[in-house]
């Protein structure tokens, strides 16, 4: 649904308004400024909460990108002070939490899918490599789960000393590395790759077997060991 700047909510047909219209038909039926415009509440003197959501969205890029956005970010649009800015963030971070609630319990790995679905909502939209390995005891659930690397915008830097130091504190059996690509395209590149290697070898020295190595993109993954590349 889109308006002129000034045209405001007062003006539309009361079914036509955001709040009404979620009311009537679900909040899958609304755009997503309208329910950017519920989680502002009201606009500015000038244009209403939908056409100020519009605007937002237009400033990020897109909502992958405004999940990103700092505070300080946020403010810097016209229209969007301290509360309002808080009121995103606190949304965006309920939508977060509300995917991860179902990996509460103990996961127990049994194919890299189970891998992908338990760190999807953590690394896919990061704007650095996040390097994560998880930890698992002899049955495969995942006792441990530690970030140890953060890198730029197209590398992780890790060393097998780190991840063995925490497979031992933690007695896992084993272990399956994960990494995000900020780009969105999940295909490893000759570095994880090697990587990877160096991390298995290290692994049977110890005694530690690595698994295998999940590249995260936006919304696809790639196995290492589906693909035979270890």
């Amino acid at each position: 649904m889109l308006e002129s700047p000034t045209l405001m909510l007062r003006d539309l047909p009361h079914e036509e308004r955001p709040r009404e219209r979620m009311m009537t038909y679900g909040a899958d039926a609304l755009s997503n400024a309208e329910l950017l415009a519920i989680l502002l509440r009201t606009g500015t003197q000038n244009e209403s909460s939908v056409h100020l959501a519009q605007r937002i969205l237009q400033q990020a890029g897109n909502l992958r990108q405004l999940v990103d956005m700092s505070m300080t970010e946020l403010t810097q649009i016209k229209g969007i002070g301290n509360a309002k800015a808080i009121q995103l963030k606190a949304g965006i971070e309920l939508g977060r939490r509300l995917a991860l609630s179902r990996h509460l319990e103990t996961p127990v790995i049994s194919c890299p899918r189970d891998v992908a679905d338990l760190l999807f909502e953590q690394l896919r939209y990061l704007q650095k490599e996040h390097f994560v390995c998880l930890f698992l005891n002899t049955k495969n659930h995942v006792i441990a789960q530690e970030t140890l690397s953060m890198g730029s915008l197209n590398a992780a830097i890790v060393h097998p000393r780190e991840v063995f130091r925490a497979a031992i504190k933690c007695s896992s059996a084993s272990i399956i590395c994960a990494h995000n690509h900020p780009s969105g395209d999940p295909k490893p590149s000759p570095e994880d790759v090697q990587l990877t290697r160096r991390l298995m070898e290290a692994g049977n020295i110890v005694g530690i077997d690595v698994l295998d190595h999940i590249v995260i993109g936006d919304g696809t993954f790639v196995s290492l060991k589906e693909q035979g590349l270890i």
